[in-house]
């Protein structure tokens, strides 16, 4: 039975008493059914009534949770059976979708993302990042049973590669599929609630990426979805000019017609709101504001859908992040609207990324420039320094004829020693330049090759490579001021007060608010000698401590083929005036590593 509303009802379907609304957006059809469990999929038995602005709605008495369904739009002589652009469940990217029951039992949570300059971020692929067994696909489930090794390692955030239903079971998900629906292979709504419940549990927040700059392309219901198109090209949802052309497919959002920016706005806010998700991190942002990476090639309405969206975000949210990947350095993405700017958080730093990679990669230490990292180190957009994410490793930055950092140093043999000093050494400038750092899944145990959404991440590599888990654990604690002593490392102020390119030195201090256990002073020496009595400035007289020395014994593993770790005294005394500074320090600087220093309160 179809009882005709006399009320506009939301766009998807909303389950009532008795039964479920139904509505759809199909402006150029001339009749909706909707086809389903409850009728026998006979499409004739519950027609959609037609409202203003091209909807089309009804209500279904005894329609209930788990039902299967599907809309069958008739334009002219075309049958069309499409889903439910809203469909917050579906079987799978290519079948029917299902009535979804939102109830979840939250349990109270009320949790709240750390302050975005405490803040580290560990980016996971949920179908690879715990596979169990013979398991084809990781699932929401097994990632959770890793949230108490991250709450150890020291992460506070992690951000989830998309997880909007996409083609197939194996997939790094920026081809999504159904933007509402969660994917079915991961565990579905269910799954990914449970998973954040049970992240905000350990103190972990959860990030999720989101792909507006083009949907599908295979698998795509959204596809010509009332059957009227222009050009050959996607119909209502998409441009049907050469602003559709992406890398990816022929499918960019038409950011410009009002229904499909509402669409995108209404996805983003379903979910901070219903899932509970602590930010959003938009892929590749700069396909939103152009057409074809070209920065004068600008698509304006693109640029304001970013605005808009991010605007209610922090009006709605302020507590929660997003982050732009753009990737072109330009300091609009995180300015506020009222300068110009798209309203975004902060943004990933290819400013950092690249020149730090190429300073670890680099073979020989002449072609190291300190120059390149001391720019990498200062680099921040506009007057905030956490408007940038930084990082050496990526889903990109791994992938796509990359490789992980160690691979990349020495391909032959990913664990020799000078791939495990200048990994961990470009790991250790991401923990504590200023900035929002981020690990990629593996990185803390040196995982080797190049990530691909088929190859598990093998666990037995944690315990295999402890020392270098242990290293980044205290690189964490220092990054988050966990013993009291290194507040500068979450502090805005930087200064690179040494900078030595022949001995491939550099020397940078970080602070807050100035002062004993807040000003930091973090020593790298990018060259393969060890240097002696290696004199470098600081602000303060008195003792300084070593509170990381990442060539110390206990981070190197005990491998006959790799040679020891340098142990160095637990204190320094300052001394006189240099590098422009009042005092100095004579310190032992290991070959390719990290002494970090900061004084007790």
């Amino acid at each position: 039975m179809t009882t005709q509303p006399t009320a506009v009802f939301p766009l998807g379907v909303r389950l009532i008493d008795g039964g479920a609304t139904f509505a759809v957006w199909a402006p150029h059809a001339d009749a909706v059914s909707v086809a389903g469990s409850f009728n026998d999929f006979d499409d004739q038995r519950h027609p959609l009534a037609a409202i203003d602005g091209g909807r089309w709605q009804t209500v279904v008495e005894g329609a209930k949770p788990g039902d299967e369904y599907e809309f069958v739009i008739r334009n002219g002589k075309q049958r069309l059976v499409r889903i439910n652009p809203y469909a917050r469940e579906m079987t799978n990217s290519a079948g029917r979708c299902v009535i979804h029951d939102p109830a979840f039992d939250w349990q109270g949570d009320s949790f709240q993302l750390a302050n975005w300059n405490e803040l580290v971020i560990y980016e996971m692929h949920v179908g690879t990042f715990n596979r169990a067994g013979e398991d084809p696909v990781g699932t929401f489930e097994m990632a959770a049973e890793k949230l108490e090794y991250l709450q150890w390692l020291g992460v506070n955030a992690v951000e989830l590669m998309p997880s909007a239903e996409f083609a197939g079971d194996l997939s790094w998900g920026y081809n999504p599929a159904n933007p509402f629906s969660v994917e079915s292979a991961y565990g579905g709504s269910q799954g990914l609630k449970e998973f954040v419940r049970r992240a905000h549990l350990h103190g972990i927040g959860v990030i999720l990426d989101v792909v507006y700059n083009h949907l599908g392309p295979s698998d795509l219901g959204l596809w010509q979805y009332d059957g009227w198109s222009e050009n050959g090209k996607g119909g209502i949802y998409f441009y049907n000019d050469h602003r559709s052309a992406t890398p990816w497919g022929d499918t960019r959002p038409d950011y410009g017609r009002g229904e499909v920016r509402q669409y995108l706005f209404d996805n983003a806010m379903m979910w901070l709101d219903e899932y509970h998700m602590d930010g959003l991190r938009y892929d590749m942002t700069l396909y939103m504001r152009s057409i074809d990476g070209n920065e004068w090639h600008t698509i304006p309405e693109g640029w304001s859908l970013a605005q808009w969206i991010n605007r209610e975000v922090r009006a709605r949210h302020p507590r929660k992040i997003v982050i732009a990947e753009d990737l072109r350095n330009n300091d609009r993405l995180t300015k506020p609207e009222r300068w110009g700017g798209a309203n975004f958080s902060s943004q990933w730093d290819a400013n950092f990324v690249h020149p730090m990679r190429a300073a670890v990669i680099t073979p020989h230490d002449a072609e190291r420039s300190m120059f390149a990292v001391r720019d990498a180190v200062l680099h921040r957009y506009n007057i905030d320094a956490f408007e940038r994410v930084i990082y050496t490793e990526s889903h990109d930055e791994v992938a796509n004829g990359k490789a992980r950092v160690p691979s990349e140093i020495n391909p032959g043999d990913p664990d020799s020693w000078f791939a495990w000093k200048r990994s961990t050494l470009g790991g250790a400038m991401a923990l504590t330049s200023p900035g929002i750092p981020m690990l990629f899944q593996g990185q803390e145990f040196m995982r080797r090759g190049w990530f691909d959404d088929q190859n598990p991440i093998d666990w037995r590599r944690a315990g295999e490579r402890s020392e270098v888990v242990q290293l980044y654990r205290d690189l964490l604690r220092l990054r988050l001021n966990r013993d009291g002593v290194t507040a500068g490392l979450t502090g805005q102020r930087a200064e690179v007060f040494h900078l030595n390119d022949a001995d491939k030195v550099i020397a940078f201090r970080r602070w807050k608010e100035g002062g004993r256990g807040d000003e930091t002073v973090v020593v790298a020496n990018f060259g393969v000698h060890r240097r002696d009595a290696y004199r470098v400035g600081c602000a303060a007289d008195g003792v300084w401590k070593v509170r990381l020395n990442s060539d110390a014994p206990r981070y190197q593993p005990d491998e006959p083929s790799q040679l020891p770790g340098t142990e160095l005294p637990a204190e320094y005394h300052a001394e006189h005036g240099y590098d422009g500074l009042p005092n100095s320090l004579m310190l032992t600087l290991p070959p390719y590593s990290v002494v970090i220093l900061s004084q007790d309160r």
